[in-house]
């Protein structure tokens, strides 16, 4: 009977997900934006081309937003508006140019000016075909570009850890190390966030999927429920969760599925190279003086009941008691996760010593195909994972957008038109107030990643024009694209879904997020900026 059942939702693939956004009128409101932007005249010193890939680029991220429909669905419709309207195919003069011109006699241009039209006419049609071709072709184009196979490869490895069981192992043991008191339980979360955060990089898998359910059943354990205690530990824990959250997405180039996309503005922008080595030797510092400093701050700022947290540490270990010794998968998936990791760490000795550099994304998918050669996870899981293949989809045709923004121009003009209302502001100074700016423009995003794509190129071209430090202006915009999110409570996935469950009103939310902004900008715009003297990046 349950196979019969199985086989009959299988044929119904038009029942919506009870979790997928589906709301026209929302839908229509992104629609009605864009098109307004699109037919009204492009500003001086722009082409309409590039105001066209704005028009369609604002839309998409409206609908991120408003959240008409799903998100992957959204990018996806933009590509087509693109590639249809033929507004990334090259114009028709740089076509004959390249082609050149058409041949004609001396006689056939005086006398048969029919021929000559004729032949014009059939180069433009020709040409008209292959603009459409050339249109869908550059849509395309953010699909093959490796930053989004690294996200994809990294949420095939998250896949992974949550199927062999791994990425639970490893948190509960934090839990149980160091969760005899609750403060200690606040420091727990902060030691698995920083053991997952590099081989999770979905902050929503690993906040929401990993340690979330956890920080939930300890708070039960605790006896403190959304409508019952909510102070006596929930809040404080639940907060730690969120906030902590965003410190190690910050740290790591593989913390957060659109870190990547930073250090690819970063280096066509900007000409600096922001790998993985690079990112975490600039974060190391400033970030572990906030994973030792949050948890206590969180502590005073929403100071929790119970103070004794050992009946939680008890069930814990009951928990990792029930699940046995260490398995074969486990064992394996760890040793190729330090492997990268190793891989990714000595990218400046490979060049050194073997005249090459091996590309991060080479690694990953590496990686994920050895996990299946291995035995750490079957095929099915790979083609099963829904969230890699819909970051692929909404990812790559993201990439497509900023960088055609980016190539039409629309980004160099709005630098311009900004620079000219900044004033006289240069070298760090000037780099420090953009970081702030970009910091609290967050308020507006209800998404880290539409943050990025939207802001990350605009304001590295605006330090570029200003003369601000690259490599600090790189650093200040990579950190904190994450750690923005503490601002409110709808900026990120596992935010969402902490306060989702209960034990935190928004108005509180709201004031513990400002202050968390202050004190994420007095520890790296402090420790960071002079760890970055040391390492001479200013």
């Amino acid at each position: 009977m349950g196979s019969t059942r199985s086989s009959i939702m299988l044929t119904e693939p038009d029942q919506p997900s009870p979790h997928e956004p589906r709301n026209l009128l929302r839908f229509w409101i992104c629609v009605v934006v864009g098109v307004t932007i699109w037919f009204s005249p492009a500003p001086t010193g722009l082409s309409p081309q590039a105001w066209h890939v704005f028009a369609v680029f604002a839309a998409t991220i409206l609908s991120f937003l408003l959240r008409p429909l799903p998100m992957g669905l959204c990018v996806l419709l933009g590509l087509l508006v693109l590639a249809s309207t033929a507004t990334l195919a090259p114009s028709f003069d740089p076509w004959l140019l390249e082609k050149g011109p058409v041949e004609t006699t001396p006689a056939q241009q005086t006398f048969s000016p029919p021929f000559a039209e004729a032949k014009w006419s059939q180069q433009a049609d020709n040409y008209q075909r292959e603009r459409w071709a050339l249109s869908l072709k550059n849509s395309l184009q953010g699909y093959a570009n490796t930053t989004v196979w690294l996200v994809v490869a990294a949420f095939l490895i998250s896949g992974a850890m949550i199927h062999t069981g791994l990425g639970r192992r490893l948190a509960l043991r934090m839990v149980a190390t160091f969760g005899q008191t609750t403060l200690g339980l606040g420091y727990a979360i902060a030691a698995a966030e920083f053991l997952l955060a590099p081989f999770i990089p979905s902050n929503t898998a690993r906040g929401g999927g990993v340690m979330m359910p956890m920080v939930n059943s300890i708070s039960d354990v605790l006896g403190s429920h959304p409508h019952d205690h909510p102070r006596r530990a929930g809040e404080y824990l639940v907060l730690c969760g969120a906030h902590l959250n965003l410190v190690t997405a910050a740290m790591f180039l593989t913390g957060m599925a659109a870190n990547p996309l930073v250090s690819k503005m970063a280096k066509e922008i900007l000409q600096v190279d922001f790998g993985w080595g690079r990112w975490v030797l600039g974060a190391i510092v400033p970030g572990l003086v906030s994973l030792a400093l949050v948890p206590i701050f969180l502590y005073w700022l929403a100071r929790p009941e119970l103070t004794d947290a050992s009946k939680a540490r008890a069930t814990i270990r009951g928990e990792l008691k029930e699940l046995g010794p260490w398995t074969a998968q486990q064992i394996t998936l760890a040793a190729l996760l330090v492997a990268m990791l190793l891989f990714w760490a000595t990218s400046p000795l490979q060049i050194d010593y073997l005249g090459f550099q091996l590309p991060t994304a080479l690694v990953a998918l590496g990686g994920v195909a050895a996990m299946v050669v291995l035995g750490v996870m079957p095929y099915s899981k790979v083609i099963g994972n829904a969230a890699a293949w819909d970051a692929l989809l909404w990812l790559g045709g993201l990439v497509t957008m900023a960088d055609a923004l980016k190539t039409t121009g629309f980004i160099d003009w709005l630098a311009t038109q900004i620079h000219s209302n900044i004033g006289s502001t240069t070298g760090i100074a000037a780099a420090v107030l953009l970081a702030i700016l970009y910091f609290y423009s967050m308020y507006a995003f209800s998404m880290l990643t539409g943050h990025i794509l939207a802001m990350a190129g605009l304001f590295f071209t605006l330090a570029a024009a200003l003369g601000a430090p690259p490599l600090v202006m790189v650093a200040m915009i990579a950190y904190f694209s994450n750690l923005c999110g503490c601002t409110t409570n709808y900026s990120t996935g596992p935010v969402v879904l902490y306060y989702g469950l209960g034990f935190v009103p928004a108005a509180r939310w709201f004031k513990i997020g400002l202050a968390m902004s202050l004190l994420h900008l007095a520890v790296w715009l402090g420790v960071g900026l002079a760890w970055w003297k040391v390492l001479g990046w200013w």
